[in-house]
């Protein structure tokens, strides 16, 4: 697989259109996905087929030519990253940019259906965290939310993952009518294991078959439900994520929230996103796209390819436009969320 290209405009950092210099690549390997999760995708969803993907060998070359323009960490996503065939081959040839120092940190965000299976080879090539999606620890509700999933694999998944040494964070999409009272207890469990739980309002991304206008409950709301039984402290810390952080008085553990409806947290936003068909979105919540794929194979060298990245960073906007559009039903963003690996 390839290594850094060498001439000096192939090593410029990206610093966007608003002075922001890009150093964390969010790369989805596939849009496949073992679990259903209504919030996310469609029950019947048409995924791409296997011939419009990036082989594994080009999302390598194309994560090392952004680690050679500044990239310090890079998050692998989905759909579900572990259901790639042969997924941890990327993994260990990524892993030498770790080795190397050209890159902080490689981590992943995943479903844990799978994570049993890899969390000490995950270990072995350098992941040190994972972000696992989580919504409740109802046996039942899960299997709602996600159409089939099995919430003990789930949790066997993290228990593998924590037993490799791994930090497990829980990520939880806030969901009216459905995980919306459970909050407390989850959060409660998580800080118990030494886990941090970061809460998320749903996004308006992707035709679902339903409206998001039922699913959506402000984080406002619950951390004001929160604040009458727990003592929260802002934290002034930044993952170089989206999330705000809380020190629950409590529990000892940390709570993030993630509010792209009620807050814009896009003035610090120094990450861009990488489809598994090459397509780069520089904003989650814009229809933004450049194709990476052309310019990729066009040439065995990343002068075509770096010039590419060079014009879609230059065209990042400020700020998302997200919404939940209220009289039509439909989402701000068409693609979904399982395609740009959130």
């Amino acid at each position: 697989m390839s290594g850094f290209p060498s001439p000096d405009h192939l090593t410029r950092p990206m610093v966007d259109p608003f002075g922001r210099t890009i150093r964390y690549l969010r790369v989805s390997v596939t849009d496949r996905c073992d679990l259903r999760c209504f919030y996310c995708m469609s029950e019947d969803m048409t995924f791409l087929p296997k011939k419009d993907l990036l082989t594994l060998e080009e999302l390598d070359r194309l994560c090392s030519a952004f680690i050679a323009k500044g990239v310090r960490k890079i998050r692998l996503t989905g759909g579900e990253p572990l259901v790639r065939r042969n997924v941890m081959s990327l993994v260990r040839s990524l892993s030498r940019h770790l080795g190397t120092g050209a890159l902080d940190e490689l981590t992943l965000t995943t479903n844990a259906s799978q994570l049993a299976r890899f969390a000490g080879e995950l270990r072995d090539c350098g992941v040190r965290r994972v972000n696992v999606s989580l919504d409740t620890l109802d046996a039942q509700k899960f299997r709602a939310i996600t159409r089939w999933g099995d919430l003990d694999k789930v949790l066997a998944g993290i228990e593998a993952a924590r037993d490799a040494g791994l930090a497990v964070k829980i990520n939880a999409v806030a969901l009216k009518n459905m995980n919306e009272e459970e909050i407390p207890s989850l959060m409660e469990w998580a800080h118990g294991k030494g886990m941090a739980l970061t809460l998320i309002e749903v996004m308006p991304m992707g035709d679902i078959g339903e409206g998001r206008i039922d699913q959506y409950v402000p984080l406002s709301l619950i951390r004001a439900r929160l604040a009458q039984h727990y003592t929260l402290t802002d934290l002034d810390e930044n993952t170089g994520g989206p999330a705000r952080y809380v020190r629950v008085g409590e529990t000892g553990g940390k709570l993030g929230f993630i509010t792209p409806m009620t807050h814009n947290f896009c003035e610090s936003c120094n990450r861009v996103r990488i489809t598994c068909t090459g397509t780069l979105h520089t904003c989650l919540g814009h229809e933004d796209a450049s194709d990476l794929r052309k310019p990729l194979r066009a040439s065995a060298d990343d002068e075509l390819l770096s010039a590419a990245i060079d014009r879609a960073i230059g065209l990042k906007p400020k700020g998302h436009d997200f919404i939940i559009d209220r009289r039509h039903n439909r989402p701000s963003v068409s693609r979904h969320m399982s395609v740009t690996g959130g």
